[in-house]
């Protein structure tokens, strides 16, 4: 009987591995650590634990999406997107957190395909920990954090390195999106009569509306984030439609 058993987990293992061969051996050589994951739980009948431990680990390492044959999204970096936004549980995710997740991760990996096409400027040491100190003000307490991280297995170095890859995609964008920005003086008049003045007045009755002058800068700088934001959704709408998404798994 063991012997069967022991046949059988290894021929789950090879079944896995031949399922990511098929996207391509870079998909492979990414997916790797996932994959001897995979491998070790399918030795894990062999061992004496709970059935319930056993179930934990398979959804865990569970592949989710590839991307342009290239980029391999498991289950794992769903959690690790999760277990860095304080609100949203972890013991039983739900299903638009998940997407939400998916989507996040979809959209970060081809910006970065794209932004490996030009030269990068790697962020220093120091910004990175700065994004990181930022992040972990969201959450209650710096233990706090430390507890729910650790609860899905993100480890420091692996939390530096999504950090590290978030300020990365902010550089591209702001290098190929918010240099070329440009807001000119009727954008702003218009803004100011038609947005800020009557917004201004809702939210602080009584109060002396501030001149053109002013809010201009205040203006301004709203005007170019939302620029940002509109010309970066467009180029993620193409770079989607040009992509080769592969659903392995719905969340």
């Amino acid at each position: 009987m063991r012997g069967k058993q022991q046949k059988s987990s290894f021929v789950s293992a090879r079944d896995a591995i031949h399922c990511a061969t098929r996207v391509g051996p870079r998909v492979v050589r990414r997916a790797l650590p996932s994959l001897l994951l995979v491998f070790a739980i399918s030795l894990f009948p062999l061992l004496p634990f709970s059935p319930r431990a056993a179930r934990a680990q398979e959804v865990i390492d569970k592949m989710v999406a590839t991307i342009n044959g290239r980029e391999l999204i498991t289950y794992t970096d769903l959690l690790w997107q999760l277990a860095l936004q304080p609100d949203a549980p972890l013991e039983r995710p739900r299903p638009e957190d998940l997407q939400q997740a998916l989507n996040r991760l979809i959209d970060q990996r081809l910006i970065a395909q794209e932004g490996g096409r030009l030269p990068t400027i790697a962020p220093k040491d120091e910004d990175v920990r700065v994004a990181q100190n930022e992040l972990i003000k969201r959450f209650p307490s710096p233990a706090a954090f430390q507890q729910r991280i650790a609860r899905v297995g993100l480890t420091a170095e692996q939390f530096y390195e999504i950090v590290r890859q978030r300020v990365e995609i902010e550089r591209y964008l702001d290098f190929r999106f918010r240099s070329f920005v440009v807001v000119t003086q009727k954008e702003i008049a218009d803004y100011y009569r038609d947005t800020y003045v009557p917004r201004f007045r809702r939210q602080s009755p009584g109060r002396v509306v501030p001149t053109l002058e002013e809010a201009a800068k205040v203006v301004e700088q709203t005007l170019t984030e939302d620029k940002i934001e509109s010309d970066t959704d467009a180029f993620l709408e193409d770079a989607r439609a040009r992509a080769e998404i592969v659903i392995l798994n719905p969340v």
